[in-house]
């Protein structure tokens, strides 16, 4: 009796150990909707500048061109190439062997991120219309632990999400479009907000503009201070669609700018400095063989299964672009989110689970939840 004690009390002091040594208590993901990996590692490309879908060259050029693929890329998305960088990891740079990609088989929206939030490449999941989802999701799973209850919010462009995460069966905090956001004692800056927000242009239909949802994200996150947070952006993939491709690097680089302020407003509040891991990636990728390919994406366009991800946080190792020849796969995004955390949403969900990203993770230790 007295060696099962000893036992249990070593097991027990060895897991507290490693428990102090994840630091992560908060994470923040955010989603370019069709932001090409091409893009993000090279930087502008000469052939879509030179092409029908630039009609004002010489802006384009000034702005973003440069002679090399390093100048060219850091004029494009400067948060990327300072910060991430030299202080995170960055997958999907195929020029250095380094693959990143979607396992789902139609390359595009709803499919992936159902993907990318249930670990699952669900191929029922075959269509963009507002079907509210019938997997399991790491939020609603993370939305159940203790010290995340309410904790776990979604604000997204794209008018589609509730769906996305079956919000009538997952009780999450999800505004999305041109929805104001309620929850009782909003303060009068999310008021103000609200307002705004059906003031600002609607060219996209109903899809919200990304300025209004990162005001909205952005000033929840100062508010309620969530554990968990999702920013979901779309006009990247709005503007390829209707093939304006100045507007397409003018969105990504704004959108490069969000990220820049939210993260160092993340390591500026006490809640969540050195506590708080940040997640960016895409849903799908982009044609790559033609200008023309550029503007689409899905099953019967070569290559947008192609995508990229980023990773920054207390327990990432810093290694910058990854340069091993090896392959990562969106479906493993949940359980590293939920691995972040200290949790398995693998052995948790209704569905089967990809693995974690153990190089982002490490050997952190798991709880299995609830």
């Amino acid at each position: 009796m007295r060696k099962i004690t000893i036992f249990l009390f070593l097991l027990f002091f060895a897991f507290a150990v490693r428990s102090q040594d994840r630091k992560t208590q908060n994470i923040v993901v955010v989603t370019l909707d069709g932001f090409r990996w091409q893009e993000l590692f090279r930087g502008a490309d000469s052939s879509l500048i030179n092409s029908k879908f630039t009609d004002t060259k010489a802006d384009v050029r000034k702005k973003f061109w440069a002679e090399t693929t390093g100048e060219r890329r850091k004029l494009l998305m400067p948060f990327f190439w300072s910060t991430l960088v030299s202080q995170g990891q960055l997958y999907g740079d195929r020029d250095e062997g380094n693959c990143d990609q979607v396992a789902n088989p139609y390359f595009f929206s709803y499919p992936g991120y159902n993907e990318i939030f249930t670990g699952f490449p669900d191929v029922r999941v075959n269509t963009n219309s507002p079907i509210p989802n019938p997997n399991t999701n790491v939020f609603e799973f993370l939305n159940k632990q203790k010290g995340f209850e309410n904790k776990v919010a979604v604000f997204a462009s794209w008018e589609v999400f509730p769906a996305i995460f079956n919000t009538s069966r997952s009780g999450l905090k999800v505004n999305a479009g041109y929805t104001n956001f309620e929850d009782g004692r909003p303060d009068e800056r999310i008021k103000f907000l609200n307002e705004l927000q059906h003031k600002a242009p609607h060219y996209l239909g109903d899809t919200r503009i990304d300025f209004m949802t990162y005001e909205l994200g952005k000033e929840y996150l100062k508010e309620y201070k969530p554990r968990v947070l999702y920013l979901a952006f779309d006009e990247t993939d709005d503007m390829a669609h209707a093939g304006n491709y100045k507007m397409y690097l003018t969105q990504a680089h704004q959108e490069d700018a969000y990220l820049q302020e939210l993260w160092h407003y993340l390591q500026s509040d006490s809640f969540y400095k050195d506590k708080t891991t940040l997640i960016i990636t895409c849903d799908h990728g982009r044609g790559d063989s033609s200008p023309e390919a550029w503007r689409n994406h899905g099953p019967m366009v070569r290559n947008s299964d192609q995508t990229w991800i980023a990773v920054i946080g207390p327990d990432t190792p810093v290694e910058g672009i990854i340069k091993t020849h090896t392959t990562t796969y969106h479906k493993q995004l949940a359980q590293t989110m939920a691995r972040f955390l200290g949790f398995d949403f693998k052995k948790n969900a209704n569905h089967e689970v990809a693995e974690a990203i153990e190089s982002t993770v490490g050997r952190m230790p798991v709880s299995l939840g609830k």
